[in-house]
């Protein structure tokens, strides 16, 4: 595991030890930043189910300013950590060891909106739709914004959540990767 490209270009990462989370393959990483960017003017990046913090971390390498690392596994905020040192990305970064639903009300009175958020949850206990749902109903995303959301394969999520539309999707064997923008962003690029 990586840093793909950006400034830290083949940084190795560690993983979080034991079999707990299962990290993003660098081939996937590179699909996924190539379909919504693949570089970025800056912009706040949210990392909701870290894990080792490699979509956050490869964000930042790839000009992001800032990210917020959320994972509720003690030993993925101190892999986060760790891996934020190598690439000293720390001064950009902030880990917070919360589960999702407590870290988004928080954010929420924080009144911090992001350009980009990824939603990689444990397979077996997924409620991306109800993250969507929460995430669209305090507007945590800014107008030209992504939410990736990796996901099984087997798992169909709607073409709509709220005012969130699907705007592409893939399927890399047993992983698959669903990204959400605003409906509207297009009509709002037309005005």
């Amino acid at each position: 595991m990586r840093v793909v490209s950006g400034i830290c270009k083949g940084r190795p990462l560690k993983a979080v030890p034991g079999t707990g989370t299962r990290p993003t393959t660098d081939k996937v990483k590179e699909s996924i930043f190539n379909m919504i960017g693949p570089y970025f003017e800056g912009g706040l990046v949210l990392d909701l189910f870290a894990g080792s913090g490699g979509l956050g971390i490869e964000a930042l390498s790839r000009g992001m300013d800032k990210a917020i690392f959320v994972d509720r596994d003690f030993k993925a905020n101190q892999t986060v950590k760790a891996n934020l040192e190598l690439c000293k990305f720390s001064d950009r970064a902030e880990v917070y060891k919360n589960d999702s639903e407590r870290a988004l009300k928080a954010l929420v009175k924080r009144e911090m909106t992001f350009d980009l958020i990824f939603l990689d949850p444990p397979y077996k206990k997924q409620k991306l739709v109800e993250i969507l749902e929460e995430i669209h109903k305090y507007r945590l995303l800014n107008d030209m914004g992504y939410i990736v959301c990796e996901h099984g394969h087997d798992v169909t999520l709607p073409e709509k959540v709220g005012d969130f539309t699907v705007k592409r999707k893939e399927v890399y064997g047993v992983i698959a990767v669903t990204i959400y923008q605003w409906g509207n962003v297009h009509e709002q690029g037309e005005l």
